[in-house]
């Protein structure tokens, strides 16, 4: 029976915690009173046939009970020992993926700030679950504890002295927390919080220069103060276009012909592997795509003659 309750117990532990949730330890306790009133029950009904005195039975019930309990304290205790490669998981899997757990593409669009601090939020609700066993529901104040020491405390705005001058995790211990019940002190907290942030810092910035590199490079505008520069300068060019129209014919079959070249040739796509890459490959490329834009406007010249002399022949 004792071997039946590790097996109920040991996997559906270890995906709560992993989960960490307002619900985790409540969720635990259920499960744990649940199976091993279960297990208890059955063993009960067992030793029943063997005539054991009262003593015996009750000690026989009560050493299984602890053995559930302490099924769910060593589960929690290896948890807590790789809590530092749980705390990335969930940054990583909440940073780089969407709602829809598709990996997340940096457009320029994205606030990472905030993105970020949901991940960050996230992880440190991780490491608030693990940072004590609650088998019983007595109330602590871990969350509240680290929340203010991690977070609140990061943020510019913060104006209140009591909070930037008392640090509540300069202790070995938790407020209403037994030593036995302890599983991370609020000082290896801050330093496991510490080595979480300078770890996870180069995701973010990876994000940050993806981000940048994609508004540059969908960016082909000149900034308004070279637009505003052309139009003053260019005020005489643009009335000389104006009194003679055939100037306006020239630059338009300039823009298509220049149109065809650009969609041809893939320049922008070119760029983004490189300045001396990309003019390497156009030059390779740029006599043959002129000689192909060449030879479809001479068959397309060509095309309507073609059922006009049918029609002459006939």
């Amino acid at each position: 029976y004792e071997g039946k309750l590790t097996k109920a117990l040991a996997e559906p532990v270890e995906a709560l915690l992993d989960s960490a949730s307002e619900d985790t330890w409540p969720a635990i306790r259920k499960l744990l009173q649940r199976e091993t009133k279960a297990a208890v029950s059955g063993l009960e009904s067992a030793i029943s046939t063997f005539e054991l005195d009262e003593a015996t039975e009750k000690e026989l019930l009560s050493r299984l009970e602890n053995h559930g309990r302490s099924v769910v304290e060593s589960k929690a205790r290896e948890e807590a020992a790789r809590i530092l490669i749980r705390m990335k998981d969930r940054f990583s899997t909440l940073f780089s993926r969407d709602a829809d757990s598709l990996p997340r593409v940096w457009t320029g669009k994205e606030d990472i700030k905030a993105i970020t601090k949901t991940a960050r939020s996230a992880s440190m609700k991780l490491l608030s679950t693990m940072a004590a066993i609650r088998l019983d529901e007595d109330g602590d104040n871990i969350d509240t504890t680290l929340s203010l020491a991690l977070v609140d405390a990061a943020r510019p705005g913060t104006t209140d002295r009591s909070i930037q001058s008392l640090d509540p995790l300069a202790s070995s211990s938790w407020e209403r927390v037994p030593e036995e019940r302890t599983l991370i002190s609020p000082v290896q907290c801050k330093s496991l919080w510490r080595q979480f942030k300078a770890e996870t810092e180069y995701t973010v910035t990876q994000a940050i220069a993806a981000q940048e590199a994609n508004k540059r490079n969908n960016n082909w505008l000149p900034p308004p103060w070279a637009l505003a520069a052309m139009v003053v300068l260019g005020f005489n060019e643009f009335m000389t276009l104006l009194r003679n129209p055939l100037y306006l014919g020239v630059m338009f079959v300039v823009f298509l012909v220049g149109k065809a070249i650009w969609v041809q040739l893939d320049i922008a796509n070119e760029f983004r592997n490189g300045f001396l890459p990309a003019l390497l490959s156009l030059s390779t490329k740029f006599v043959p795509t002129i000689m192909n834009i060449l030879k479809r406007l001479a068959d397309e010249g060509q095309a309507p003659a073609a059922p006009e002399r049918q029609r002459e022949t006939e």
